[in-house]
């Protein structure tokens, strides 16, 4: 670890990654003072083809150290008007308010994104965490629907996790996506008029939106970063982890910690952006179909972000914490879900006593994270510190 405090300032100025046994560093310890506070030098995930499992030896999994974090509890929000842990008072995340017509839509219907159509699930209701609505009724020729975006736009490299349940009513579409734009996206979208219990069919399109497939008149499908794989289970009828680990010219897709599939190749995206969660409909019967018979509700209770900012005040932020790598507790390992154990999904750093300064977290009771500014664009750099155990 002591090899990694004169490599690491190094890594932020040259944006290189670095690849290294970490038994090498092992050797290399030293006596270090301990950390000021927890995770200072950031946040440990497996990443890659190789998540813990029964099969997977230790020494071949593969680790990458992120900086920055949000996470969200979406449980313990209130609806609107019942308290002041509302979605409106989250400092992470900002509801949006849209119109798309019919053609920029490309449905039969345009949509109408409105802040109403996502709130806290009410307590009269079974599950718990931020519901995003879609709306039966179309109103001037648009569905009603819903999104919500990160507020931060710097996130560069990262694992992006969210326990989520789907609605059970035909004809929408909810998608956990990373955006920066039209030709930089990567998706996982869910089209619930595919669900079939008759023959326990309940496929997740994983898709990288590219320059090829707006070439292809934005059908994805029909290009090569198109992958439709199917879950072992019934997306309706309970929470699974969903997740993304956008990486250097890869990125890989899980759910519940098992491997659902991987793109790699020159359309995986090179810049920064954000999350959205995302439920709409526009009467396109080639995707989401619809709108539904009824008002459908697409639950989500948590989103984990681990990530490398492209912002390089946060970048020196970063290496001005960070002295002591090798220190006990200076770098955080992120619990996963796994297939056969989901209580890491109930594991927040946040909730940790001793939180280093300076990142991004909101507390219900606390409202705005350490070190937050309002953010206006970011520089295209990055790192990813690489293990293999």
């Amino acid at each position: 670890m002591a090899f990694l405090a004169g490599v690491l300032p190094l890594l932020l100025a040259t944006a290189t990654i670095l690849t290294i046994p970490l038994s090498s560093t092992l050797s290399l310890l030293i006596l270090t003072p301990l950390a000021l506070a927890d995770c200072e030098c950031g946040y440990l995930s497996t990443i890659g083809e190789l998540l813990p499992n029964s099969h997977a030896p230790s020494h071949q999994q593969h680790h990458a150290l992120f900086t920055d974090l949000i996470e969200s509890d979406f449980t313990k929000l209130v609806p609107e008007g019942e308290g002041e842990a509302t979605i409106a008072a989250n400092t992470d995340w900002v509801r949006q308010e849209f119109n798309l017509s019919d053609q920029r839509a490309r449905g039969k219907y345009g949509e109408m994104f409105a802040v109403e159509n996502v709130d806290a699930a009410g307590k009269e209701e079974e599950d718990k965490g931020l519901k995003l609505v879609v709306r039966a009724s179309v109103v001037e020729d648009m569905v009603p629907v819903a999104e919500i975006d990160t507020r931060r736009l710097d996130m560069y490299w990262g694992t992006f996790r969210a326990s989520m349940k789907m609605t059970k009513e035909r004809g929408t579409c909810s998608a956990f996506f990373w955006y920066f734009n039209d030709t930089q996206e990567i998706d996982m979208e869910f089209l619930s008029k595919d669900f079939d219990k008759s023959n326990d069919s309940y496929p997740v399109n994983l898709v990288l939106q590219s320059r090829e497939a707006v070439l292809n008149g934005y059908d994805s499908a029909a290009t090569s970063n198109f992958v439709k794989a199917y879950l072992p289970f019934d997306p309706t009828e309970g929470f699974h982890e969903y997740r993304i680990d956008y990486l250097p010219g890869r990125v890989y897709f899980y759910v519940d910690g098992g491997l659902l599939g991987k793109i790699e190749g020159e359309a995986v995206p090179s810049s920064a952006g954000h999350l959205i969660l995302q439920h709409w409909s526009n009467g396109n019967g080639l995707w989401s179909g619809g709108p539904p018979g009824r008002d459908a509700g697409f639950v989500v209770r948590y989103v984990k972000a681990y990530f490398n900012s492209s912002r390089e005040e946060r970048q020196r932020d970063w290496e001005n914490r960070c002295r002591y790598p090798g220190a006990e507790g200076a770098v955080c390992m992120v619990p996963d879900v796994l297939p056969t154990n989901g209580t890491a999904g109930e594991w927040f750093f946040m909730e940790r006593g001793n939180m280093t300064n300076n990142q991004t977290v909101w507390r219900s009771e606390g409202g705005r994270g350490e070190g937050r500014k309002r953010l206006s664009g970011w520089v295209v750099l990055g790192v990813v510190v690489w293990f293999m155990l």
